[in-house]
Formats: structure tokens, sequence, C-alpha cells
């Protein structure tokens, strides 16, 4: 067994037991921390599969900035966790149901014929000035270039929909004018009024 196959079991089980933890875990903080822990992982099995953008992009995308939100929300909102926990019997032979037809599918899928390994050749050794980021960009811009469009579009879509839904008015809830801000007068904010002077005696 070489050392890169160590390093794959190693980084393999970490992953397994850290997404076994976020679904098991009864603090919703440690989940979010386990969660934090498989991506690490993933991204040391992409650092294997000698794909170094992806890899830093997991870093930094989702343990730099999605989680960091996640950790946010869960520990600023006071969830009820004992409410939640109510239904869990109720939707559990539901979810029984869902995982075991997902576990048929991913069986059905690994054994298929697509990742039959035997009779490929060995991948050709790479180059020392060899970029997969330079080649990822060109995938990218020249062969997927309208996948990547309409993925670019569905994106956009999907952060106006978020922003409409967050601008809905609301009973109670205080909104600017801002039409009405810069037609203020100074005679509609001020007003001047006449007094005496009063002298000391």
């Amino acid at each position: 067994m070489s050392f890169a196959d160590i390093i794959f079991y190693f980084f393999s089980a970490v992953l397994v037991a850290s997404a076994l933890g976020v679904i098991t875990a009864r603090n919703p903080v440690h989940s979010a921390l386990l969660l934090v822990l498989a991506f690490f992982a993933s991204a040391g099995l992409w650092l294997l599969l000698e794909a170094e953008f992806l890899a830093i992009t997991l870093v930094l995308v989702y343990v730099g900035a999605v989680m960091v939100l996640f950790l946010f929300v869960v520990m600023m909102l006071d969830i009820n966790l004992a409410r939640l926990r109510e239904g869990f019997w109720k939707w559990f032979p539901f979810g029984l149901l869902l995982g075991l037809l997902m576990s048929i599918e991913m069986a059905m899928v690994l054994t298929g014929k697509q990742f039959d390994a035997g009779g490929l050749p060995a991948p050709a050794a790479r180059a020392a000035d060899y970029s997969n980021t330079k080649e990822l960009g060109r995938l990218i811009y020249t062969e997927y270039v309208y996948a990547f469009e309409l993925a670019a579009v569905i994106l956009l879509v999907a952060i106006v929909a978020a922003i409409a839904l967050t601008l809905r008015q609301r009973s109670g809830s205080k909104s600017m004018d801002v039409a009405k801000q810069v037609a203020v007068k100074r005679e509609d904010r001020i007003r001047i009024v006449s007094m005496a002077s009063e002298k000391k005696e």
C-alpha cells in the first residue's frame, strides 16, 4: 500500500465519520462544525485527484463563507430543539424508505458500466507546468459555455427571487420612501419660533 492510498483511506474515513456526525449530532452547532470537517476532508480527496482549484474553492467558498453564515444563523436564532424533535418518529418510516431508495440508486450507479475501470489505461502523467485551473477555464468557456451561462441565469433568478421574498410588505415594518425624502423642504422639518428674551434681575 502506497502513501497516497493511506492518505486516501484516512480522508475517506474522516469524511464518512463527519458526515454521519452531521446527521446524528443533537447540537446544531456541532453538526455545522462536523460539516466543516467533512468539507476539509473532501478538499483533501480532491487534492489527491489533482483538482487543486476545486479543493481551494470548496474551502474558501463553503467553509469560509457559507458555513460561517450557517453558524451565525444557528447561534443567533433561538431554536427550540424539543419542538423540532416532536415529529421525528412520525416521519421516520418515510425517511427510512427514502434512504433505502437512495441506497438502491447509489448501488445501481456504482455497479454500472461507467464505473468499471478494468482494462482502462492509466492516466498520463502531466507536465510540471500543467495547470488544471487553466484547463477548467478552457472547458467552461468553450465546450460547456451554454451550460455555464444557463447556470448563471438560474442563479441570478434565484437571487432576485430571494430578494423579492424579503421585500414583501409586512404589518408593522418600517420602510424608506426615497422620493419623499428627496422632496422634503426645510419648512417641513424645521419650525422657527420667535420668543421674547428674558432679562436677569
